[in-house]
């Protein structure tokens, strides 16, 4: 067996899918969390030129290998133990099955983790060019590629010999080993004729490269390069790149900053503030910014924020409405200013050129088709005035130039031959510093100023990755334009969403061309000629400033052009922020503790909660530190409620198996003497992150707290639910202790008191047991013994009067089963409708779409099925006005809705309107 360094991969690739050996290779595979194992020798290594390594095994009597599966000897790449690990006959299919193990997977700590990039390979001993190699292409070209550039270039890949596909995998303590279950046909492999097989020898060979694991989360923008991203809500990275080229365009955040706004305003509501806001944010936050209120103040909803909107469209929308915005303030004009240039042959001006990148080789290609003279002769030519058809001459000059020059790349267009968008991918390239005086300024009109020296300078290059269906968006950015950074070439930054980072000029230009690339050709034996690729990720808009105007628009901005109202708003917006996460950081030292007393159930039970007792989200809570005893927290509750601690008992809550949420038991002595922190380790059996209590209060006849009783095995503690059919009203009137051999006879008349009812009423008791995921509400017979009905503590009693015969049509829901079946069906929707236009509509349409199209163009009866849905049904006149709720149930049939719907809108018959 032997080790070495492997030379470039040269040989076949396959479409085999890389899966590990065990029974989890049909499932999707997990994202792995836990932290990167440590090794130095590999974490020694930069990204790119990880350390890599052959590993030949030369396996003898194959044929008589009697094992299932077969390991080969040790060998360590990157300071890693690796080995090969082969089935012979197949792991269950009819093909050898081969893969690459961590050796000492058994032995490494909890959480480990290791990444590599690796190839296997079965020699042919014959013809070494036949061998089989699955895996990694050895080649940094294809690690900038999108998918769909893999994809669409697969068949010309194969057709090179070459292989297609990065085999790389994570490996973990659940999938400690990776690779192929159907490396190559038994037959083939066996067939004594095809040389892979001689003199009983097999030989396989493993190139492993060990790549040091990126935390792709743990990348601190803020610090790595002074600046910070914006959060990606779904799809809106191309909004990102945008507001990222607008934000470094100093001028233009100082000018937001000076739009008028008051203290009054609300930044979902107002453009100008949630622009405030964000830029202050980009500004002075240490941490990647939210946009949410930005895009809220443009009145989208969250589908909005899932779906790409036109970049072009959002950037001229934007300027208009800050341009509006502005108007009448102190930074009018501002928009004009920057970003407006004006032809001399039109009224009107134009905020953004638009050139052709498809045919044209560069920007000035470009410029010259613009200006490119059109001669009217022939039938086309100009009607002159009093001299009838003339030749003429046609063509478009430039007055001025804007000081901010954005330069829109048609990248996409339509096919009028297939009937499609498409994406032009062509190479078009853009340089460093644009030069629009060039020629004696070829592209100037004789009224032009040609004393504004009209030489730009890069500053934002926005790219999309990707094709015409979807894709990413994001920015490279140079926001100082000083000299020194021109000479350098080193302060371009590329802002990818929430994450920054230094770049080089070549990745911010000449990568972004678009074009193709040739693939260096990987297999000499062959007379191939080169393999070219599409580059799909490619500049789509440039933004260039005047060199002239640079001092002005690279200008300095402070906290001192910045209102103080927005200032003292943010500011307490940062500490606020500071100081949740100061205590998520702090989180482990302290204990959450939730408790839950009578008030809460009086409150909640009947409007908030029908099932159960509380709900723990709404009751108080405490954040206690881990160490203080409990004794010591109930001085603390003591403050809070006012009950002194000789009149406190808690009670641990706990989950049972049919999924409801109950007390349990009270605290002892013992675990009231210990710390907060190991009482909720020990009571911890439903893991849940915060203690949950619930605390019993007695009231004397005076109406003052007293000492609670001593609970005994024999005593259960009940809780009390009333139900009145009439109101279909349900409410908590209290718990009582009850004694296991007693009778629910015994406190009928306690009952009776508690309800407000006269002391002989006659009263029907059930015991609510569980909700999900069905109701089960039974029957008590009150003449056997609690323990015989198998009450404990903590159980629910629900109670109400009988209901007198013949009352059922009276009472829609007349006991308490058939009422709690109903709340558990029960939902509330929100209907939008289309003002004027939707009470024309047929209701089959409107149920059509609130089912989401699981009935489209159906009105028969079926069962819907309803969690929660909220439908909108918007007028672009009034978005959000007439609104109306309706009460629908689980077990509603299809033609029930559609009737409540037409009842609600005055509608007669809803199969016909």
């Amino acid at each position: 067996m032997t080790l070495m360094t492997p030379p470039p991969l040269d040989q076949q690739g396959d479409d085999e899918m890389l899966v590990p050996h065990t029974d989890f290779a049909d499932r999707p595979q997990p994202m792995e969390v836990a932290q990167a194992e440590t090794a130095t020798a590999a974490d020694s290594q930069s990204v790119d030129d990880p350390p890599s390594a052959r590993f030949t095994w030369t396996i003898d009597n194959f044929s008589r290998l009697n094992n299932k599966k077969l390991y080969s000897d040790v060998f360590v790449v990157g300071g890693y133990k690796w080995r090969i690990l082969t089935f012979p006959k197949g792991n269950n299919v009819d093909h050898l099955s081969m893969y690459l193990d961590v050796a000492d997977s058994a032995t490494l700590p909890y959480g480990w983790s290791r990444y590599a990039q690796f190839s296997l390979t079965v020699i042919n001993q014959l013809h070494q060019k036949f061998s089989i190699r699955k895996g990694y292409i050895w080649n940094e070209t294809w690690k900038s590629c999108p998918l769909d550039t893999v994809v669409e270039n697969m068949g010309a890949l194969l057709k090179l010999n070459l292989a297609y596909i990065d085999t790389q995998h994570q490996f973990n303590a659940r999938e400690s080993d990776w690779g192929f279950t159907s490396f190559m046909p038994l037959g083939e492999l066996y067939d004594p004729g095809r040389g892979y097989l001689v003199n009983d020898t097999c030989v396989v060979e493993a190139d492993v490269a060990v790549r040091k694991v990126i935390d792709y989360w743990s990348h601190d923008s803020k610090k790595e390069t002074g600046y910070v991203g914006l959060k990606n809500q779904g799809a809106t990275c191309y909004m990102n790149s945008l507001l990222q080229t607008l934000y470094h365009i100093p001028y233009i955040r100082k000018a937001v900053y000076h739009m008028p706004t008051t203290e009054n305003d609300i930044p979902s509501g107002s453009i100008p503030l949630a622009l405030q806001s964000l830029f202050y944010k980009l500004q002075y936050s240490d941490t990647s910014v939210a946009t949410k209120e930005l895009t809220k103040s443009f009145g989208w909803d969250t589908y909005d924020s899932f779906m790409q909107h036109d970049v072009q469209e959002l950037n001229r929308v934007l300027c208009e409405k800050l341009e509006d915005k502005m108007k009448g303030t102190v930074v009018e004009g501002t928009i004009q200013q920057l970003f407006e240039g004006h032809h001399m042959n039109y009224i009107e001006c134009i905020n953004i050129f638009s050139l052709m990148s498809k045919a044209v080789r560069d920007v000035y290609a470009s410029f010259d088709k613009y200006v490119e003279v059109e001669r009217l002769e022939g039938d086309n030519k100009y009607h002159a005035e009093q001299h009838g058809l003339q030749d003429a001459r046609k063509g478009v000059l430039f007055i001025d130039f804007p000081p901010v020059l954005q330069l829109q790349l048609k990248r996409f267009e339509y096919d009028f031959m297939r009937d499609i968008m498409v994406k032009i991918n062509d190479r078009y390239e853009f340089p460093l510093q644009l030069d629009l005086d060039r020629e004696n300024g070829k592209y100037l009109s004789p009224e032009a100023d040609r004393s504004v020296r009209n030489l730009y300078t890069l500053h934002s290059v926005l790219v999309h990755s990707g094709g015409v269906h979807g894709g990413h968006y994001y920015a490279y950015i140079r926001p100082t334009l000083s000299d020194q950074c021109f000479e350098l070439m080193a302060c371009r930054f590329k802002f990818d969403d929430e994450r920054v980072t230094k770049e080089d000029i070549k990745r911010a230009l000449e990568e972004q061309y678009g074009g193709e690339e040739e693939l260096a050709q990987t297999n000499p034996g062959f007379n191939n000629s080169p393999f070219k690729f599409t580059k799909y990720s490619n500049a789509y808009m440039l933004v260039y400033i005047r060199e002239s105007d640079k001092e002005k628009i690279i200008c300095n901005v402070d906290e001192k052009d910045i209102a103080e109202h927005l200032r003292i708003r943010l500011k307490k917006e940062q500490e606020e922020k500071e100081q949740k996460r100061k205590e998520k950081a702090e989180a482990h030292l302290y204990t959450i503790i939730k408790v839950a007393h009578s008030e809460d159930l009086l409150e909640q039970i009947g409007k908030d909660v029908y099932f159960d007792l509380v709900d723990h989200d709404k009751v108080r809570s405490f954040r206690i530190q881990k160490q203080i005893t409990f004794n010591l927290f109930k001085e603390e509750v003591a403050k809070e409620f006012g009950i002194p601690v000789q009149f406190q008992r808690f009670w641990l809550w706990a989950k049972r198996q049919n999924h409801t949420y109950r007390p349990n038991r009270p605290l002892t002595p013992q675990e009231e003497a210990q710390s907060v922190g190991q009482l909720r380790e020990v009571s911890n059996k439903a893991n849940i992150a915060e203690l949950r209590l619930f605390l019993e209060v007695e009231i004397g006849q005076d109406f003052r707290p007293v000492p609670p009783p001593e609970k005994t095995k024999e005593d259960i503690l009940l809780f009390f639910k009333l139900y009145d059919p009439s109101k279909e009203e349900l409410r908590y009137v209290g718990r009582l202790f009850v004694k296991g051999s007693g009778k629910p006879l015994d406190i009928l008349k306690k009952l009776n008191e508690m309800a407000g009812f006269a002391s002989d009423q006659e009263i029907e008791l059930y015991e609510e047991i569980k909700f999900e995921p069905n109701v089960m509400c039974e029957h008590i017979d009150k003449r056997l013994t609690f323990r015989s009905s198998q009450l404990e503590d903590g159980d629910i009693v629900c109670y109400q009067k009988p209901s007198p015969v013949g009352s059922n049509e009276q009472c829609r829901y007349p006991d308490v089963p058939s009422f709690l079946e109903y709340m558990h069906n029960r939902q509330l929707d929100a209907w939008y409708w289309y003002n004027s236009t939707f009470p024309t509509c047929k209701i089959s349409l409107v149920l059509d779409w609130v089912s989401l199209g699981y009935l489209a163009g159906s009105l028969k009866p079926c069962h819907l099925t309803w969690f929660g849905l909220v439908v909108r049904f918007r007028s672009l006149e009034k978005s959000k006005e007439d609104e109306f709720f309706l009460e629908l149930s689980k077990l509603h049939t299809y033609d029930d809705v559609a009737e409540r719907v037409a009842h609600h809108l005055g509608l007669d018959d809803p199969s016909k309107d």
